[in-house]
């Protein structure tokens, strides 16, 4: 008797996920969404794919070009020349190169203010990576521990 009894619950238990999976395909149309293809990442539309490691004032400062383009939908004279030369790195050599002055709108600041992106004195390890993710991104930490191209 309790064979049969497990038996019709376990029975149940299998109808019963039938019919949730039955009412979820006639709720979505028994398809699933296609995911939208990634566009391709084209350089001399969207910027270098690397992304762009600043390591002053302090290591290191994380920038993705394809964050701020096809992510965010900018093109690059949003930011190039009015808030940052082109050349790479040129900004980090400069001495008001500091948080205080993204604070204040400059560099970084003029769009990460709180309205147009999160304000630049939040989220911070979204671009502050430090000396660990510097090591990580270079590949540091692999050729200290003898494992470059493993």
């Amino acid at each position: 008797m309790k064979r049969v009894e497990k038996s019709v619950g376990v029975l149940c238990g299998v109808l019963l996920l039938a019919g949730i999976f039955a009412f979820a395909g006639q709720v979505t149309g028994g398809q699933r969404k296609a995911q939208p293809k990634e566009e391709a990442y084209d350089e001399s539309t969207y910027g270098p794919a690397n992304p762009i490691i600043w390591t002053k004032p302090l290591k290191a400062v994380v920038f993705s070009h394809k964050t701020h383009t096809m992510g965010a939908g900018l093109s690059c004279d949003n930011c190039h020349d009015a808030i940052f030369e082109m050349a790479a790195g040129t900004a980090q050599e400069k001495p008001d190169f500091t948080m205080a002055s993204l604070y204040k709108g400059k560099y970084c600041g003029a769009c990460h203010d709180g309205n147009m992106a999160f304000a630049s004195n939040t989220r911070c390890a979204t671009c502050h990576v430090g000396v660990k993710g510097y090591n990580r991104l270079t590949g540091a930490d692999a050729k200290k521990s003898g494992k470059a191209g493993h």
